[in-house]
């Protein structure tokens, strides 16, 4: 799962999406023969981005993938790399698939994508916790607004 330790340079993040995407025609080539290369060709791909699978499930004619994308990757732009990048090693390593699907355009154009959000409750409690939290940090630094040029009568 997706941790407070996520961070680049000045950004804490926590960006969770479920993704759908299906082979050309919808066809039932992801079962088989085919699947565990498939799931290695996405995993490997994942980790050059580093892009982490909370989840994932190849059905027999689509993908099902909870994932954690760093904000600086916009989702259209992951996908774009993962099913280009994908479509070319699933080609070169099972050349017999090029008959069946041609041009080596192995995923159908598009793909679902939805975010996972925290819970309601979570962000509720955090929204209060931060105001006390605001609210005491104010009291300790009070002194710091005095004037220091108008000396005390």
């Amino acid at each position: 799962m997706a941790n407070i330790r996520d961070s680049l340079s000045h950004t804490k993040w926590l960006c969770k999406y479920h993704i759908v995407f299906t082979p050309k025609y919808r066809r039932k080539a992801i079962y088989g023969q085919y699947k565990e290369s498939i799931g290695q060709i996405l995993r490997q791909l994942c980790k050059y981005k580093g892009v982490e699978i909370i989840e994932g499930h190849l059905m027999p004619d689509h993908i099902h993938m909870l994932v954690s994308i760093p904000p600086k990757y916009s989702v259209s732009q992951f996908m774009g790399y993962l099913k280009g990048k994908s479509s070319l090693m699933i080609f070169d390593k099972h050349a017999n698939l090029k008959y069946k699907f041609g041009n080596r355009h192995f995923w159908s154009e598009g793909y679902y994508v939805s975010t996972v959000g925290l819970n309601e409750a979570t962000i509720k409690k955090y929204i209060q916790e931060q105001e006390a939290y605001d609210i005491a940090m104010d009291k300790v630094t009070e002194k710091e607004y005095q004037d220091p040029f108008k000396g005390s009568k």
